[in-house]
């Protein structure tokens, strides 16, 4: 089974070796077809703290790390204005 990859922007870097990623869908309604805007938060692991809020990354699935944790970081796509 193939691991899931996100893409989104990084909210909170506060914790230790972790940040939170806000990911964003845009999906229709099935039945009205209207746009609907959804929002999830992931806890993911970064080894080197090396993100920042604004930044936007991509995470990859992993085993369990904690409670909540459950992706690591892959890499980041972009940087925020300091």
């Amino acid at each position: 089974m193939p691991k899931r990859i996100l893409t989104g922007k990084v909210v909170s870097n506060k914790m230790t070796k972790t940040s939170v990623l806000l990911v964003e869908r845009h999906p229709a309604h099935p039945l009205y077809k209207k746009v609907q805007s959804k929002r999830k938060k992931f806890k993911f692991h970064d080894e080197q703290e090396m993100c920042q809020e604004g930044d936007i990354v991509r995470i990859i699935e992993c085993r369990p790390l904690s409670k909540e944790k459950h992706y690591r970081l892959l890499d980041i796509i972009n940087r925020a204005a300091k």
